[in-house]
Order: C-alpha cells, then structure tokens, then sequence
C-alpha cells in the first residue's frame, strides 16, 4: 500500500490530511516537532496499525527508513501570531525544511507536495488573484518571513523538478476554516469564534472593509487529494471564491452563536492585505474541482468544536 509523510501533520491542516490518507488506504508517517502542532488532533489515529507519529523538526535532516510514496511538505507556523512570534523559525521550516523534505522525496522517488499559500499574492493589485499573478509582497515587512518563505520554497520546488526530475507539486491555500483550529491562533474565524462564545468584544482589525474568501477544510483536503493525483506542476489556487468582508464575517459570527457581543475596532496590522479572492479556473479545468460548502454550512459545522473549545 502506498506510504506517505505528512510533515506539519499535528497541526490544523496535517491532521485532516492524516486522516483522508488513512481513509483512502495509506499507511502514513506524521512528522512534527509540534511547535504550534497537538497531539490532541491525531490522539484517535494513535494505534491505528497504519499510522506512525514522529516527532522531528523538519529544518534538520529528515531520516526515514522503508519506502516513501508521497511526501506532503505542511509543517510551518501558519497565523499571524505565529509567525511574529516564530519568524526565524518560519523562515527556517520554509527554506531548509523545504530543502530537507525535498530530499527526501529525491532520495525515495517519491512524489512531493508542498503547501503554499495565497500569502504568496501579498496585497494583490489584481483581483482575484490567478496563479500567473507574481504577487505584491513587502520582503522586510513583519509579514514577510511568512509569505517569503513560501516564494522560496515554491522556487525551490521547481527547481527540485526541473534539475533533479522530482515529480512535484505546488498547492497554494486560501483562508481555510473548520475544527481543529487554535482558538489562540490570531486567525478571524477562533478570534471571532471565541470572543463571541465568551461574550467579549468581537475585535476587527480597520474599518473591517477589507476582505477574505473562506473555505471550509473539507473542500481543502478534497482539493489536495486531486492535485496529488493530478500529474500537474505548476501552481494551483485551492480556495472558496465567496468572497466576504470581514465586518460581514464578523457580523454573521455573532447571528450563528446568539450573541450579544459588541464589535469594536482596533488599527489594521502592518501590510493586512485589502483584498483575497482566488481565481480557480485551474482547479475547475485540472482538478474537476470546486468547492461544495458553502460558508453558512461550515460555520455550523464548525460552532460545535468552537463551543467545546471554549468550555474546556
């Protein structure tokens, strides 16, 4: 049966991956050094005959034994609080756990899958964003260890493929929302979630004007099943065209829980991009994929894990 590794795969994303491969037949190795990770996303896969949990930080050389099928590259601190808090470490698991990985996927033959994201468009002068689009990105800015970490670990993806033949591909993720999610993770829906549940002020960054296109983790994970099956290169834009503000996120946050929570406003963050809607046109012709949740629906399924959060 085919073997994969999953790097990043205790975090939010990684664990959802975990458990479509486990699903589909796999056995899969779970690496992550848990830094923003939990055990507690794949405590229900501990045990299970094909499923391994190896606690490594991937910007060291990556050693594993037997045979490697596929290698899905997921491990990074993936918030805004994350990255300002962790941003050498970011850059680190972007540019040498890229090249680790990479080289694993190399020295096994295996197919490599890196996780990037629509950070790389930064403040994008074009709307919605197509993956020919070479992005607006300040490289000094706070921001900037994250989406440049990216840049480089899709440029050296590439160059793994056209130099050394790696069968590659590159996956760039809008905002995706569902369980598993940290509610301290700085990301609107557990801001938004949280606060609301707890009867805080719910907190939006500017005039909340600026806008986000959600999609729910289902979708995601679907959506990377196909790519890796795909045989396709170049980049491909995962998300959910619905494109929302965040005022008007933030607003229908507080009709599906119920609560009295006032919104407040604080001064948008340093190079808080205005806009994000992908283009998924090369989902749709490629993959024969788009999403099939609508965000109504997802913020439901989500509420119950938001509410079980809260009252621990």
């Amino acid at each position: 049966m085919p073997r994969t590794l999953i790097t990043g795969g205790s975090g939010f994303l990684g664990s959802h991956l975990c458990d479509r491969f486990i699903a589909e037949g796999h056995e899969v190795v779970c690496m992550d050094n848990l830094i923003t990770g939990s055990t507690d996303n794949i405590a229900h896969l501990m045990g299970h005959e094909r499923f391994e949990f190896v606690k490594h930080d991937v910007s060291n050389y990556i050693f594993l034994a037997g045979p490697v099928d596929n290698v899905l590259h997921f491990a990074s601190p993936a918030s805004p609080i994350d990255y300002l808090e962790l941003p050498i470490q970011t850059l680190k698991v972007g540019s040498l756990g890229t090249h680790n990985a990479l080289g694993l996927a190399k020295a096994k033959g295996a197919t490599f899958l890196i996780a990037s994201t629509s950070e790389v468009y930064g403040d994008p002068l074009i709307h919605p964003q197509p993956e020919t689009y070479w992005g607006n990105v300040n490289p000094i800015g706070s921001r900037g260890v994250y989406d440049e970490a990216k840049r480089f670990a899709e440029a050296i993806t590439m160059a793994y493929h056209r130099y050394h033949g790696v069968d590659t591909r590159i996956l760039r993720i809008f905002n995706t929302y569902g369980p598993r999610m940290r509610l301290d993770d700085g990301r609107a829906l557990p801001a938004f979630m949280g606060q609301a549940l707890r009867g805080e002020p719910i907190t939006v960054f500017g005039d909340g004007s600026q806008t986000r296109s959600f999609q729910y983790v289902d979708d995601l994970v679907e959506g990377i099943w196909r790519l890796l099956a795909s045989g396709e290169h170049d980049p491909v834009n995962i998300g959910n065209p619905d494109e929302v503000s965040i005022l008007e996120f933030a607003q229908e946050v507080v009709a599906l829980t119920g609560s009295s929570s006032e919104i407040v406003h604080k001064e948008l963050p340093a190079d808080d991009p205005k806009i994000r809607q992908p283009d998924i046109t090369r989902a749709r012709e490629i993959l024969g994929w788009e999403p099939r949740v609508d965000r109504a629906d997802g913020l439901k399924r989500t509420l119950d894990y938001f509410r079980d959060a809260v009252a621990a």
